[in-house]
């Protein structure tokens, strides 16, 4: 078939698209998104959106940045392509030397990835080689929360805690545990009024996990800074500390898996420095490059790689893709325009704004929790808010797949609509929005929530 065939009509003939019921579209149109602009995308007919979700979590500069297609077709010219394996070249050396400058405390090494899965695969695979090489050959076991996303790779959706989404895939690999997370909303009717002694709770169940499974066999704890999947679950205070002092204390690695939360999405470059704590290993992608070249990264502490460095010792471990020139180029030109624009400090300007102009839809019915960090929230949707009494799954089916989803996409806002908890609707725009945009969300978030409160 001709590649000048495009369009929605023929969307379904070839294309198999990622956590989508292709039956969906069987007499639908497949929404086709043609160009992008600063905060907006516009479909195939010019009608135009405001990207609430960063695309996925992930075009922090927002759409049309010039600079940076540019930064690709240099290092195109220059070098398209070489492999990091034994070699290395300008682009991955300088961007690696980079992160680690940005990266908190001693995390100075970085293995690059093509993606966030491809980077949580690396982290679990150096945590089992190091206690291999350091004496202690039993440990391989992970600790994650319940609820949390960390890819879809065969390792990486084991320490997924997701039930559903991992099914049609079992069995998957073992020795992976799940943990509470740091959900208050949901807390414990003993803790619900005490969100420290909630976090304390949470951060402890972690330590009975390791002792339950033995601490000779746990080699790492994956958390992300705010939970994505749920909903955005912040770090109550004193959480992270609490985990890391665990962790120190059984000789458990600290993972903190940022593929969203680094890179700006909270206001910091990385999540951990938003929240004070050191982990030993860093997972990353997505807003390295704000999306304009598919690239990852582990960021790993000198503690951890000081084994492997040493006499014939090989990490057997790599990708084709991975510190790909072109994607390292385009990363080193979006870290230039995080800092000539200032986009952290956007984000830290205009968080409290963009939390206060959400947290106005309270006083519809229907929201019963707005939660998150940075430009990073979850609005839980309830069936009764004094009770927090949540959707069955025939009302979560025809409430929110059936219509918030296309309402909202209708009504001009990109942005997710998810019941992999309890139904929530998140929004995570580009770190260069404002005012203006926040008010255009909550107006939109407003009409299609009163409408869908109606179906109730």
């Amino acid at each position: 078939m001709s590649s000048a065939v495009s369009g929605s009509s023929k969307a379904t003939d070839h294309l198999w698209m990622h956590f989508t019921r292709m039956s969906s579209y069987d007499t639908a149109p497949v929404p086709t998104i043609e160009r992008g602009e600063g905060a907006y995308i516009f479909d195939t007919n010019g009608k135009r959106y405001l990207d609430a979700l960063s695309g996925l979590f992930t075009v922090q500069a927002g759409h049309g940045r010039v600079e940076l297609a540019e930064a690709a077709a240099e290092q195109a010219k220059k070098l398209a392509y070489f492999p990091i394996w034994s070699y290395a070249h300008p682009a991955a050396i300088e961007l690696a030397d980079r992160l680690a400058a940005l990266a908190p405390g001693d995390l100075n090494k970085v293995f690059f990835s093509t993606g966030g899965a491809e980077s949580v695969e690396t982290a679990w695979k150096v945590a089992k080689q190091f206690y291999k090489l350091t004496g202690k050959p039993g440990k391989h076991k992970v600790i994650s929360r319940a609820i949390a996303y960390h890819g879809t790779t065969q390792g990486a959706l084991s320490i997924t805690g997701i039930p559903p989404f991992k099914e049609a895939f079992e069995p998957l690999m073992g020795g992976t545990f799940r943990v509470p997370n740091t959900n208050f909303y949901r807390a414990p009717e003993h803790l619900a009024d005490d969100e420290k002694a909630f976090g304390l709770w949470a951060a402890n169940r972690i330590e009975e996990a390791i002792l339950h499974e033995g601490p000779d066999t746990v080699c790492a704890v994956f958390l992300e800074p705010v939970q994505n999947a749920g909903g955005c679950f912040p770090p109550p205070p004193g959480y992270f500390q609490r985990v890391r002092e665990i962790c120190d204390e059984y000789d458990v690695l600290l993972v903190s898996d940022e593929t969203i939360c680094a890179y700006g999405r909270l206001g910091t470059m990385f999540g951990a420095q938003k929240f004070d704590y050191q982990p030993d290993i860093i997972t990353t992608a997505k807003g390295l490059t704000s999306g304009y070249s598919p690239l990852g990264a582990a960021i790993i502490s000198d503690r951890i790689y000081e084994p492997f460095g040493k006499g014939n010792t090989m990490f057997g471990h790599g990708y084709t893709f991975g510190g790909h020139p072109v994607s390292c180029a385009v990363a080193l030109a979006n870290l230039d325009l995080f800092e000539r624009e200032d986009l952290l400090g956007n984000v830290l300007r205009n968080e409290n704004p963009f939390r206060q102009t959400l947290e106005k839809l309270y006083d519809l019915p229907i929201v019963g929790n707005v939660r998150g960090d940075g430009y990073f929230y979850g609005i839980e949707i309830v069936k009764d808010k004094a009770t927090k009494e949540t959707f069955s799954a025939d009302e979560s089916e025809r409430v929110l797949r059936g219509f918030l989803s296309k309402a909202l996409f209708d009504a001009g806002l990109y942005c997710r609509a998810d019941d992999r908890g309890d139904p929530v609707i998140q929004v995570a725009p580009p770190l260069i929005c404002d005012q203006s945009h926040f008010d255009e969300m909550e107006q939109i978030l407003r009409d299609v929530l009163t409408r869908a409160w109606q179906l109730l």
